[in-house]
């Protein structure tokens, strides 16, 4: 991971820039800011819940854990008994050096280093989807927000989604943000990077599914629509919502229901309430099927 600024703002010193070099093994330009994670570069997580999440669930993929060294009590026990679990290297290390790995964010004293995440193919996935399951997935279309991105890949995996669809383009990837604001939960779901949102739209089609975005002039309320089969639904970005011409390749679009004259909510709130009427539609169908089975 390489943090610009620092170079721009700060101009650590010597011995800073070759720690950046040799943690990273990447060359750094100074006329090229990155964000906090690219698909070659590692990625710095933060925070307690989500650094301790990430070592129960996926602890492989943790290269590093930096420990502010004014840190104490049990939570240190419980990291240093994960980390030498998983020989994990361990340091302690004054809070300024955390600052200079993720910038002025509420770390907690814990930040972990782990692998870039693992983008998957849209095809690769499709190919071992069990569609007799109704798998049912989120697509992102250019929400560049990452507490939104953060917050709704949380709801997706609490509600069951199969799997989140981001574009490469006027996207937030999955960065440390995301994964702060996602609880750490970032780790749980398959995360598929496209690079055409509309073609990605007539793939899925093409392999059984239905697409439906959130528009909020849609006659069809979340209410009136089933979902019972394969779904793919489409989150706009932060006040523009779905793009035109993704619209028009969708199956359907849905809308929130307002009332005393509220325009709209933003993305991660309308996904939490689309994304769980989705599940309570869906088990109220098998409750019926049973019922008159």
């Amino acid at each position: 991971m390489i943090f610009c600024r620092y170079f721009f703002d700060n101009w650590n010193t010597l011995r800073d820039l070759v720690f950046y070099f040799t943690l990273n093994n990447l060359a750094l330009s100074p006329f090229k800011k990155t964000s906090f994670m690219t698909d070659d570069q590692a990625v710095f997580i933060y925070g307690r819940k989500p650094v301790v999440d990430f070592l129960n669930q996926t602890p492989d993929k943790v290269d590093k854990l930096y420990i502010r060294d004014s840190v104490r009590g049990e939570l240190i026990k419980e990291l240093e008994r994960l980390a030498s679990g998983s020989k994990i290297p361990l340091v302690r290390v004054p809070g300024r050096k955390l600052q200079d790995l993720v910038g002025a964010v509420n770390d907690q004293g814990i930040v972990a280093q782990i692998s870039a995440v693992t983008y998957l193919e849209l095809e690769d996935w499709l190919d071992q989807a069990d569609m007799s399951e109704n798998p049912f997935v989120v697509i992102l279309d250019e929400i560049e927000d990452p507490h939104n991105v953060g917050a709704i890949i949380r709801t997706a995996v609490a509600a069951g989604a199969s799997a989140v669809i981001l574009p490469k383009h006027r996207q937030s990837p999955v960065n440390a943000t995301v994964f702060k604001t996602s609880a750490g939960t970032a780790n749980r779901i398959p995360i598929i990077r496209i690079v055409n949102t509309n073609q990605c739209l007539m793939k899925l089609k093409d392999h059984g599914f239905w697409t439906g975005a959130l528009e909020m002039e849609s006659k069809n309320t979340i209410w009136q629509q089933k979902y019972d089969m394969p779904f793919g639904l489409v989150i706009g970005g932060e006040g523009k919502g779905v793009r035109k011409k993704t619209l028009e390749h969708c199956d359907f679009t849905i809308s929130i229901p307002m009332v005393n004259e509220v325009e709209s909510l933003n993305a991660s709130v309308s996904a939490s309430l689309v994304l769980y009427e989705i599940v309570r539609s869906r088990q109220s169908d098998k409750k019926r099927t049973r019922a008159n089975s």
